[in-house]
């Protein structure tokens, strides 16, 4: 039977496109990436650039699944659209997105979970391009055993709208959150570093009003903080640092930012605010 693949759109631009190289720099990453968390996640938040800008802030979120690597099965991966305006959030009609290091299957349960739902939508062409979902990937083959996805580029939609279809989809320790989100974009290196601590302190706060110019993926992130709220997670900032710390001057940055999201540890209050 064949497959309806989406290939990789980005290899070779924002990550290397040949399978051992981006296996060893994924790898190099998730070893040089400081440990935070005592257990592991729920739900994370990373950046997307290209590797040699944001890689190192993106692996501090994905090291933390460290311990889940034979426990997650199914990751849902939501990220802001780029190239292609779309109303809701877009699904894919493929069956499995291809990077270098292999092919993971699209997750047919959960696309029957939330397919019912208004906001949710079928949109190759929002696919096609973006690389805010595909640069994710990498990390997830290399740090995860065996899993299926949910991947949903986001559009014109509400918070509230992207916090339903994670509630549909929220599963127990099997099921992964991923939101992906840079920070500001393209300010002088001390003015990102302002704004970018504001925003972080609205992540771990709960705070559901960041807005586009905080944060491209805003829309996804205010989703899950209304989410997370609501089941009582806590949430931890893993990493802020921005391109004029990694590999970019100075003068012109992008902020990134790594967050996770804990359930309490067994007698720990759980706080719904």
């Amino acid at each position: 039977m064949s497959t309806n693949l989406r290939p990789a759109a980005v290899a070779g631009m924002f990550y290397p496109d040949t399978p051992v190289v981006l296996s060893r720099e994924v790898t190099a990453l998730l070893v040089d990436a400081p440990r935070h968390a005592d257990h592991p996640p729920k739900a994370i938040i990373a950046p997307h650039a290209g590797y040699v800008y944001s890689g190192p802030i993106a692996a501090s979120a994905f090291a933390t699944l460290a311990g889940l690597r034979n426990t997650i099965r199914r990751v849902i991966l939501l990220g802001p659209t780029h190239r292609v305006a779309v109303r809701g959030l877009a699904l894919p009609t493929s069956d499995a997105f291809a990077t270098p290091l292999g092919v993971v299957p699209i997750d047919k349960q959960a696309v029957d979970a939330v397919s019912d739902l208004p906001q949710v939508v079928f949109s190759d062409a929002a696919h096609a391009h973006e690389h805010s979902l595909e640069v994710e990937i990498p990390f997830l083959q290399v740090v995860l055993e065996d899993f299926s996805l949910l991947p949903l580029a986001v559009g014109d939609a509400s918070p509230g709208e992207v916090a339903e279809v994670l509630e549909r989809l929220w599963g127990g320790r099997e099921t992964l959150i991923v939101i992906s989100s840079d920070l500001s974009h393209y300010l002088p290196y001390h003015d990102a570093q302002h704004i970018d601590t504001r925003t972080a302190h609205q992540i771990v706060g709960f705070d559901p009003m960041i807005n586009h110019y905080q944060a491209c993926g805003a829309t996804p992130i205010n989703g899950l903080l209304l989410a997370a709220r609501k089941r009582g997670l806590q949430a931890r900032q893993l990493d802020l640092r921005n391109s004029g710390d990694t590999a970019g001057d100075r003068s012109r940055v992008v902020g990134y930012g790594a967050f996770g999201f804990f359930e309490p540890a067994a007698g720990e209050q759980r706080h719904v605010h």
